[in-house]
């Protein structure tokens, strides 16, 4: 028997495709810009973006030419800490598959186990649905997706809403994408128990928790969106105080640190006001000095505020 021949087993015509132009056109560039100011630091999680960017488009310019090869898988699992970012890459990726015409309008929904899940017998299938009804299109980001599955309750309804959602991702996956997230060693714990969610995964990506330079220089950049600024001595402040947070408990990356800047303006409007200070410049109303830092419980007391839940 005859070997078959190389134009036997490629029967496509060779043809010439520019994929910078394709690149170009999809407008995908302007997103992962946009997501590279937006995050500091992050770098393996902005280089798996860009593989699974550039997988989309070269699938998109495949389909083009007629090598289609069935339609890719985009289910992901995003893993980390709080304040790592997760809802922010979830919402550019959203974009990036509207861009490229894999979903179609590009919308972000996001939720937790009580937005899908009852509390009583037929409760669960109807709250599941209308989520996954309103997610249509766009992307479903379902956050600490591990709390879906609780098999000590055998009460629990969470296993219905998880089967209603496996059967939406396998039916459904060119028109919906479903991002679940969490702590990596939970969501394990979660696609062991779920086999079933696990094969439907194509993307994992661990989001790395930030460094204090990197946690500083989001401090500047959430500042400056909101037209307020360091001091030099304020910032040097600031420094110190993210490292001693870091040690604490409910650390939660950029999270606290927003929550650390939200503090610190209180206690300069508290400092402008009591100051005695008749005539105020744009520089004062702009500038977060070391004072507002320091006042931290933080450097006063080194531990957490249990009853807050947070450091002041």
């Amino acid at each position: 028997m005859n070997n078959p021949s190389e134009k036997d087993l490629n029967p496509v015509e060779s043809i010439s495709i520019d994929l910078d132009a394709e690149f170009r056109e999809s407008n995908i560039r302007e997103i992962l810009d946009k997501l590279d100011r937006e995050l500091i630091g992050l770098k393996p999680v902005k280089t798996r973006i860009n593989e699974i960017a550039a997988l989309l488009l070269v699938d998109r310019v495949r389909k083009q030419i007629g090598l289609s090869a069935g339609a890719p898988s985009l289910h992901m699992c995003f893993t980390g800490n709080p304040g790592t970012g997760k809802t922010t890459v979830a919402l550019r990726m959203a974009e990036i598959l509207h861009r490229l015409g894999y979903v179609r309008e590009g919308h972000l929904v996001s939720v937790t186990r009580d937005d899908l899940v009852g509390q009583y017998i037929g409760h669960t299938a109807p709250k599941t649905k209308e989520v996954i009804k309103r997610a249509m299109g766009g992307v479903l980001f379902i956050d600490e997706a591990y709390y879906l599955y609780k098999p000590e309750n055998e009460r629990d309804y969470g296993a219905e809403s998880i089967e209603i959602l496996l059967q939406t991702m396998e039916n459904n996956r060119d028109d919906l994408v479903v991002i679940l997230a969490g702590y990596q060693d939970r969501m394990d714990k979660f696609f062991q128990s779920n086999p079933g969610m696990r094969s439907r995964i194509a993307h994992h990506v661990d989001f790395p928790d930030y460094g204090p330079n990197e946690l500083v220089a989001i401090a500047k950049l959430m500042l400056a969106a909101q037209n307020y600024r360091f001091s030099p001595d304020g910032e040097k402040a600031f420094e110190e105080y993210i490292r001693l947070r870091m040690t604490l408990e409910y650390f939660a990356n950029a999270r606290s640190v927003r929550n650390a800047l939200d503090r610190a303006r209180l206690r300069q409007a508290n400092r402008l006001f009591t100051q005695g200070k008749k005539t105020l410049t744009s520089i004062d109303l702009m500038t977060i000095e070391a004072e507002d830092i320091r006042a931290s419980r933080v450097f006063l007391e080194g531990k957490l505020d249990h009853t807050a839940g947070a450091i002041s």
